[in-house]
């Protein structure tokens, strides 16, 4: 993931990321954080949990990564936000890039 695997991070960055989607991780688990599905089917997280402290890692580089680790915590919480929803996440907007940067509140295309 370019994110997580840029060239310029330095290790020290590379620790604060991992460590970042490890608290998202944690807080999505006990449920201080959820997943937010928007009506094209992008992803973003809410909860202060996380948007106090990310690290600088974007909901979706952290989605990504959770997802590519196959979190347990990641899938249950996708699960209750598509049934919220009403819709599932699409891999397209995921592609894409689309985003955001208040917790799903606005979205934003992929820069």
């Amino acid at each position: 993931m370019p994110c997580t695997t840029a060239r310029n991070l330095t290790p020290t960055a590379r620790q604060l990321q991992q460590a970042a989607i490890a608290r998202l991780q944690a807080a999505l688990g006990a449920g201080t954080v959820t997943a937010v599905v928007s009506a094209s089917g992008a992803v973003a997280f809410r909860g202060a949990a996380w948007q106090s402290n990310t690290g600088g890692v974007s909901d979706l580089c952290a989605y990504r990564a959770l997802a590519s680790a196959n979190s347990p915590e990641l899938r249950r919480a996708l699960a209750r936000a598509e049934a919220v929803a009403g819709r599932q996440v699409d891999a397209r907007q995921v592609a894409a890039g689309t985003h955001s940067h208040d917790g799903g509140h606005s979205w934003h295309p992929g820069h």
